[in-house]
């Protein structure tokens, strides 16, 4: 089977800028919904004796107590985890109490994380995120120093940094509507996933132009013919490799407890975005990159 993925390139591109464009929208709209680890603030976690109550039964309950932007996720059968602003020892025992009011309860859990630390590791996921992209745009330039033709090998760099783009972007877009309407919050697992996300495409992009690579030092057709030989011969290859990586995942999002929830549904939506770019995004960038230089385009 020999597919001919250059042909549709204009569609892959439109398709792709499309995300991108509805990403970026929701993402200036909605905002993103930083977690208690970025914000500061307290978690408390119970476990209820009996039947659990509903989530807005619970706001009701404790809407009396200031306590900011309360956001409330289920965990295991009868269990709950509140997260809060930053309260006090007093506060903390009055929401026991009304929580207790109704029904008897288990207190699992009560810890602060302070807004100073929550600022430094949002200063810090900053750095490294910054610092990972331009160590892979440098190392992809490096890597293929040596086919400088048709395309010189700084132009891998830039098409693997687009395809990273994407690949991140996407899962953020998706995660702010979540966080509007669902109250999903970004928190370090959630980044954690995000930058296991960049290794992931990165890994696909790289073992795409890797074969591009050894079919140019062959000569064995025009560039146009390399790359969709090269992307026909790595195509099992990825599918098979994203295919098995998502059962896991999926098992973990739906059997997973809350803290894995969330981590698991960015690199589902990471990993289907960079399976796709690294077949339809960055190799066809660099044909119509060329194309473009020789005013075909």
């Amino acid at each position: 089977m020999n597919l001919n993925f250059l042909k549709y390139k204009k569609i892959y591109f439109i398709f792709s800028g499309t995300l991108i464009l509805a990403s970026l929208v929701c993402l200036i709209i909605f905002g993103l919904k930083p977690g208690i680890d970025f914000t500061g603030g307290s978690i408390l976690e119970i476990e209820y004796i009996e039947e659990r109550p509903s989530n807005q039964e619970i706001k009701e309950t404790l809407s009396d107590l200031n306590l900011g932007g309360v956001l409330i996720q289920p965990t295991g059968e009868r269990g709950i985890i509140i997260k809060m602003k930053d309260i006090s020892e007093d506060t903390h025992q009055e929401v026991i109490q009304k929580l207790k009011e109704n029904k008897g309860l288990e207190e699992r859990r009560f810890e602060s994380i302070g807004p100073v630390i929550g600022q430094e590791l949002k200063q810090k996921t900053k750095i490294v995120i910054i610092l990972s992209l331009l160590a892979i745009v440098l190392y992809i330039a490096w890597a293929f120093r040596k086919i400088s033709r048709p395309i010189p090998s700084w132009q891998y760099g830039i098409a693997s940094l687009v395809a990273l783009f994407h690949d991140v972007l996407i899962p953020i877009g998706i995660l702010s509507v979540l966080g509007k309407f669902y109250g999903v919050q970004i928190t370090i697992p959630v980044i954690t996933a995000l930058l296991a996300v960049l290794g992931y495409s990165i890994n696909n992009t790289v073992v795409v132009f890797d074969r591009i690579r050894e079919n140019l030092l062959k000569q064995t057709g025009t560039y146009h013919e390399i790359v969709n030989k090269s992307l026909n011969q790595t195509l099992t290859r990825s599918l098979n490799t994203s295919l098995t990586t998502l059962f896991v995942l999926v098992a973990i999002f739906f059997l997973g407890g809350v803290t894995l929830k969330y981590f698991a549904l960015a690199l589902i939506l990471g990993i289907i975005a960079g399976t796709y770019s690294s077949l339809f995004l960055a190799s066809p960038i660099l044909v119509a990159w060329l194309r473009w230089r020789k005013g075909v385009i």
